[in-house]
């Protein structure tokens, strides 16, 4: 392979893209719970989560695929393996169906992770003058803390 030379050191690219792994598997275990939940959601607000977690999954798909392209940009193998995802993930799966109150705030609390994956990643990006990762991921952050503040005002 050739050298990567686009003014980020290997160093530089090798630390951001091990925090974009760990994003990419936040994002997808949060896709995963989210398109579970669209799935299984009952009750009386059916119609309406239905549609709100499908919004939510089909948005975290075209995320997944964006964060797993830049970390291969920077010269790095994406984990793309559920027992990877599973290693790498700060978000904790759920066994069952939970009731709809529920999934809205397990959700929630997914989504807030997510943030907090981001900030780690975006000082890493920004230390290392790398405005193309501090772009995704702020842009990612951004998505992610209006999910939250929408799914707050559900369960309010």
């Amino acid at each position: 392979m050739k050298v990567i030379d686009i003014g980020i050191s290997e160093a530089n690219r090798e630390e951001i893209a091990g925090g974009l792994k760990v994003l990419l598997a936040d994002s997808y275990t949060l896709y995963l719970q989210t398109h579970n939940f669209h799935w299984n959601v009952t009750g009386p607000r059916f119609r309406d989560l239905h549609l709100m977690f499908e919004e939510h999954y089909t948005e975290l798909a075209v995320a997944v695929d964006d964060i797993a392209e830049r970390i291969r940009t920077l010269g790095v193998a994406a984990p793309g393996t559920y027992r990877e995802f599973g290693r790498l993930s700060s978000i904790e799966e759920v066994d069952g169906v939970p009731a709809a109150d529920a999934m809205v705030d397990i959700l929630t609390a997914g989504h807030e992770q997510v943030v907090k994956s981001c900030r780690v990643v975006l000082k890493l990006a920004q230390a290392a003058d790398d405005e193309s990762t501090a772009s995704v991921v702020s842009d990612r952050m951004r998505i992610h803390e209006k999910t939250v503040w929408m799914l707050r005002a559900i369960n309010k």
